[in-house]
This record gives C-alpha cells, sequence and structure tokens, in this order.
C-alpha cells in the first residue's frame, strides 16, 4: 500500500489513543445469526493495518523533537495551528509547516522513501 499524506494524517488521529481499533464495524461481515454468510474480503477496510503500520512509524520515522510535538498537538490533542503557535511561542505559518513537514516525513518513512523538504513529491517519482 502507498501512504499519501491523506492516509497518515486520517490515521494519525488515531494513533494516540489505544482503543481506536476496537469497535470499527466491518459493514460487510455477515450478521451473527448468519453464521455461513458471505464476505468479500476484498472490500474489508485496511484501517487496522495502516493503524498499525503509521503507528510503527511513529515510532521510528525520523522526527525532530519539534515535528513529534507538532503532530501530537495537532492528531493527538486536536489542537488549531494557531493553538500549536502559542504552546511552542511561535508563528501559527510555523507550526503549520513543522506540522505538514512530519506528516512529509512519516509518510516517506511509510513509503520506504527519502523525504524532501519542500516537495510534494518524493524522491524518484516522476513529474
Amino acid at each position: 500500500m502507498a501512504y499519501t499524506r491523506a492516509v497518515v494524517e486520517r490515521t494519525l488521529s488515531a494513533v494516540f489513543d489505544p482503543d481506536a481499533a476496537y469497535g470499527v464495524k466491518n459493514d460487510l461481515a455477515p450478521d451473527a445469526d448468519m453464521p455461513k454468510g458471505f464476505v468479500d474480503k476484498r472490500k474489508g477496510s485496511d484501517f487496522p493495518a495502516c493503524l498499525a503500520d503509521v503507528r510503527q512509524g511513529w515510532r521510528q520515522a525520523d522526527l525532530t523533537l519539534i515535528e513529534r510535538q507538532s503532530i501530537l498537538l495537532r492528531y493527538g490533542l486536536d489542537y488549531a495551528y494557531d493553538e500549536i503557535g502559542e504552546v511552542r511561542g511561535v508563528r501559527k505559518s510555523a507550526a503549520q509547516e513543522a506540522t505538514d513537514r512530519a506528516v512529509g516525513k512519516l509518510a516517506a518513512h511509510l513509503n520506504g522513501d527519502k523525504y524532501i523538504d519542500g516537495y510534494d513529491q518524493l524522491e524518484g517519482e516522476a513529474a
């Protein structure tokens, strides 16, 4: 699976919640009273796998302390960028840049690519 910024951002909000994967309903599973019901496993959710990968990436990715703080404040505590700026004593734009850079680094790490700061595309991708 290729990890885009959008997938990483969607998953990050669950990384800091230990109960995030519990209670996720599988809409394609057969009803409990229909044990022989058909399930198309190709249409299942990949959220639990993404969550496991992003949690592991969070531990292993080469993120600075500021980038880790920015991700935690934004996705773990749901702070707005201006609130992150106040906590860190920087402008809103600096808080947003650090958060965006951290998400980019995490996505690059999960894809096994080198992150290039300032570019939306990763090294090796065609323009």
